[in-house]
């Protein structure tokens, strides 16, 4: 791997990571140019930018644990008494994203269940960009 492309993938991470926060970043944008960039590293692209989204979203967990409980407005409720820790599945919507995933931890889902449904929505939507990606660059 080149020094320029392992850069790019510390990039990714970090844009990755944030992307799953409050804060800003382009994590989609990130891995569709290193992709288009280097096709070859696929898989290590997807493991990074899978692992370092899910562990934004569950610093994003770990916040909504901290914060104090109130009365959650009944819409909001009745969603995650329905699906519970499978909601999660849809943390990388963007707009209502960062939201899911504080309000799991608010609601003290469990841990384990959190972390899986959070890994495969993150892993299912990097998937299918590069899917897009490569289809594109071909």
């Amino acid at each position: 791997m080149s020094e320029a492309a392992a850069w790019a993938l510390g990039g990714l991470a970090l844009s990755a990571f944030t992307s799953a926060t409050i804060l800003p970043g382009s994590s989609e944008l990130a891995l569709s140019a290193f992709l288009y960039q280097w096709p070859q590293w696929l898989w290590p692209a997807l493991l990074i930018a899978t692992v370092a989204n899910t562990a934004g979203s569950v610093t994003s967990l770990w916040l909504g644990r901290l914060a104090p409980r109130k009365e959650l407005s009944p819409r909001l409720a009745r969603g995650f008494e329905r699906f519970g820790p499978a909601v999660l599945l849809l943390s990388w919507v963007p707009l209502i994203g960062d939201a899911i995933p504080l309000a799991a931890g608010w609601l003290r889902l469990p841990w384990l269940p959190c972390l899986l449904w959070l890994t495969l929505g993150k892993a299912a939507r990097y998937l299918a960009l590069a899917w897009g990606v490569l289809a594109l660059a071909a």
